[in-house]
């Protein structure tokens, strides 16, 4: 799991968006948060990403999860 990259793509008040962080965080998983609100070029690269609007959206190695989804997330980090 040491060479995994994970990047979230999230807004300031997407509640979603602060339990995928938890998750995150609680997992000891590093990540870098980006603010699609405030960046237009980065909310583009993610509809491009993940064909669609809503966050968050983490992207796992290049890998895509959409929503906060637990088990995604856990098979993608190697976790389960």
């Amino acid at each position: 799991m040491a060479n995994v990259k994970v990047k979230i793509y999230t807004t300031p008040v997407c509640p979603w968006c602060v339990k995928t962080k938890e998750f995150l965080k609680e997992s000891k998983i590093p990540y870098e948060e980006i603010n699609v609100a405030a960046d237009r070029k980065a909310a583009e690269e993610m509809i491009e990403k993940s064909g669609q609007m809503g966050v968050p959206v983490v992207d796992v190695n290049g890998q895509i999860i959409v929503g906060f989804n637990k088990p995604a997330l856990k098979r993608a980090l190697g976790m389960a």
